[in-house]
Parts: structure tokens; sequence; C-alpha cells
């Protein structure tokens, strides 16, 4: 039976996604864009204590078409484990909702890995063999974790990064264990010439257009994330 008054858990990679996704009828939850930890914090809950499962953040670009700001809601997750479908009642909610928050929002599937994909090649490669719009490194795991519980799954995920665009090799290490930028991280990869300052400035442009448009989704969305109450 699914507890109609337990929160919605957010599950979000980075500590600015988890203080936006928190709120009223919210649990929200991160591991700093560590995949490995996300499933160890999730495999220590003795029950899922919420009433849905939502991967809440932003993502890389895999369709060409997509731009920072573009939201994508997902009607899937594909990873190595194959694909685990979105529920259908939990993603109508969310479309309807974000509908008219002046943003372009899509409903497509989304590629869950483990490791950071950093080069327009590898997003290439990865939009052939999965067909996703967009990948992120938490949606695949908070899937899993929604079926072994039984509690329905969805995923709203803003492109950050478009699909021509490659991240800074430094990029998949810039993080704290809590999500939070790692400036000291960012300063020596500038230091050491593993990043240049175009680099820098064009993806805290997109980081801040991702984040923004995040930010308006979640005030859509409202609490409990906009997911409708499971019926007792």
């Amino acid at each position: 039976m699914i507890d109609p008054t337990a929160p919605v858990l957010a599950v979000t990679g980075l500590a600015r996604e988890r203080r936006m996704a928190a709120g009223e009828g919210v649990e929200a939850v991160g591991a700093g864009g560590n995949p490995h930890r996300l499933r160890s914090l999730l495999d220590a809950r003795v029950s899922s204590g919420c009433r849905a499962v939502v991967s809440f953040g932003i993502a890389g670009g895999l369709d060409p078409s997509l731009k920072p700001g573009d939201v994508v809601v997902g009607t899937g997750v594909v990873s190595e484990d194959g694909r685990r479908a979105a529920d259908l009642d939990l993603s109508a909610a969310l479309l309807n909702l974000l509908s008219s928050s002046g943003a372009r929002v899509i409903a497509a599937d989304l590629a869950g890995v483990d490791t950071a994909v950093l080069s327009v090649e590898g997003k290439t490669d990865l939009r052939a063999t999965s067909g996703a719009a967009a990948v992120d490194m938490e949606s695949h795991v908070a899937a899993s974790f929604a079926g072994r519980h039984g509690v329905p799954f969805a995923a709203l995920r803003v492109i950050c990064d478009p699909a021509g665009q490659a991240l800074p090799a430094f990029a998949a290490q810039a993080l704290t264990a809590d999500g939070e930028p790692d400036i000291a991280a960012v300063f020596f990869a500038f230091a050491r010439g593993r990043a240049r300052l175009g680099d820098l400035m064009r993806l805290a442009r997109d980081s801040n257009a991702a984040f923004a448009s995040l930010g308006r989704c979640r005030a859509r969305l409202g609490p409990g994330l906009g997911i409708p109450a499971a019926e007792r």
C-alpha cells in the first residue's frame, strides 16, 4: 500500500537541485552527482518512505534540437539494464502543469549513465543507441528504486549542455561529495591549463539558463512537485 500522506521523493545530483526541489510534501535527496553513492543512500532506506519518486534536475542534451533551458518530462529511462517506463499519470500531470511555464517542454526518454558523457561524439553515440533526448546520472537509479518498492516514477530534467557542445574534462570532478561546486578543483583545472576561460563562461551561461528554467518549473509544480496524492 502506498501511503497517500507520505512525501514525494525528489532524487537529485547537485546540492542546488536538492535545495530547489525541497518544500512542502517533498523529501529531496542527492549524492553529489555520484550514482554509486546514490544507490547506497537509497538502498539504506528500509522502505520507500514516499508516495512517488521524481528524478529532478538538469541534464545533458542528446537531441540536437534541444537548447539550454528546454524541459524534458521523461517517458522512460534507458540504461545498461534496459528501459524502465515512467508512470503515465504522473508524467501527464507534470506536462499539464508545465505547459504554461514559458519553456519548451517535451515528453521523451532519458538516458541514465554512471559515468559523465562529456564529448559531442559520446552524446551522439548515446543518442543513436538509446533514442533518448537527454542524459543524466540519477534518473536510472531513481527509476530502479521506485520499481523495487512499487511506487510510481516520473522525471523532470532541464537541458544544460546541448548535444553539440562538449563539457570541459574537469567538469566531472568539479563537485564536492555533497554536490556543491568545488571551487578549488575549478581553480586548479584553470591554472593547469585543463580549463579555458571561454569554456567556463559558456558553461556558466548554460547553467544559469538551465537553473532559471528549473526554478520556474519548480514554482509551477508547487507542493508535492505537482504529483497527485495516491488513492487510499
